[in-house]
């Protein structure tokens, strides 16, 4: 049996507290934290004090419902935390409060094509009529800016509601920041840890975004204090991980998968994306050459059980799309952006599934916590 929130929620709708006769879910006692991992469930109880008469009986009530209306195989007797209203802290403004879906770009590795895959997806969104934001969270070694042939662009601020924000570079429809748009392209950025977190923060918080239905991050290769900078600071909607089909890619892309889905950060994984998975001549176009080696990444999706987005083969227009700033996906006719095309089909797909996993949450009003 798979457990989902709204089955929680639903049990719990049952359990009347005493001193209302109202349902505990109904006065928002119960909290929408509800984790679910196998058939353990946990969640957090709010009460207004901490000597509330009633709060073992509304717990040892709940913990039934939960039982009977469920399941009598969840794991849920002392799951259940208590917390009173002097406990919770008012929560400050979520940053990007604008924008539906934030999703990062990862690889396990560099040289596999995560950002010309970054790069190509949010073309295509942009030309599917989508409102996106492409960050360049790179930032010892910003490309965003030459792949989209802006280098001497540098943004300019302006008024918003009284705050100086930053305006995005906004090249075929996509919004963009990197810190290369404020730095010397020849540069070395030789920065700490703490220094290239707060940059990114500046950036996203002070990046005057808009509404977006897409705010793409093209995260850094590896795993690094910047991804857990990101992750803590943002709500991130999923991961989508870029890989090759090479052994040594895969070894890497497996350590970035684990990293997002690790009980600490906690990131569904929206999907992999292969990324030259073959070579086909022009002069020989029924031939594929798998130099990397063959369907390596759409393995390791079936044997980590998520989503193949797409397999993007080399081309040589790629490079030189990515070098000349004009991303192969602006064609959409083209063997390229026909394979981007199918590749976003699938992303849209796997993040409106993920959404609606989420709704059942979504609806419950905790308004009157």
């Amino acid at each position: 049996m798979k457990l989902y929130p709204n089955l929680i929620l639903d049990a719990l709708r049952n359990v009347r507290y005493p001193g209302t006769g109202k349902d505990i879910v109904e006065m928002g006692i119960v909290s929408d934290d509800i984790r679910i991992d196998g058939m353990k469930v946990s969640f957090s109880m709010l009460f207004d004090k901490p000597n509330d008469p009633f709060i073992k009986s509304v717990v040892k009530a709940a913990e039934t419902a939960i039982l009977t209306y469920v399941s009598p195989d969840v794991l849920i007797k002392d799951n259940i935390e208590i917390l009173t209203k002097e406990q919770v802290k008012a929560e400050p403004p979520r940053m990007l409060p604008d924008v539906k879906n934030i999703i990062a770009i990862s690889s396990g590795k560099g040289g596999v094509g995560k950002s010309t895959v970054a790069v190509n997806i949010a073309v295509t969104l942009a030309r599917k009529g989508y409102k996106v934001g492409l960050l360049d969270a790179d930032i010892f070694g910003p490309s965003l800016p030459k792949m989209f042939g802006e280098e001497d662009a540098r943004p300019m601020l302006e008024a918003v509601n009284g705050k100086e924000l930053i305006t995005p570079v906004n090249k075929y429809g996509v919004k963009m920041l990197s810190i290369g748009f404020f730095v010397n392209k020849d540069d070395a950025i030789v920065w700490r840890g703490a220094m290239a977190g707060n940059a990114l923060k500046q950036l996203i918080g002070e990046g005057n975004w808009g509404e977006l239905d897409y705010f793409l991050i093209d995260f850094p290769p590896g795993t690094s204090d910047i991804h857990l900078t990101l992750v803590q600071t943002l709500g991130i909607t999923g991961a989508v991980v870029v890989s090759t089909p090479q052994d040594v890619a895969l070894a890497d892309a497996r350590k970035g998968i684990n990293m997002f889905t690790n009980e600490k950060v906690n990131i569904p994984i929206l999907g992999l994306v292969e990324n030259m998975s073959w070579f086909t001549p022009a002069e020989l176009p029924e031939n594929k050459y798998y130099i990397f080696g063959k369907d390596g990444a759409k393995k390791l999706a079936e044997e980590m059980n998520v989503p193949l987005l797409g397999q993007i083969p080399i081309v040589q227009s790629i490079r030189e799309g990515g070098d000349e700033g004009k991303p192969v996906a602006l064609n959409e006719n083209s063997i390229t952006g026909m394979a981007f095309d199918t590749l976003v089909d699938n992303f849209i797909t796997s993040v409106d599934k993920r959404n609606a996993e989420l709704e059942p949450t979504k609806k419950v009003d905790i308004s009157k916590k």
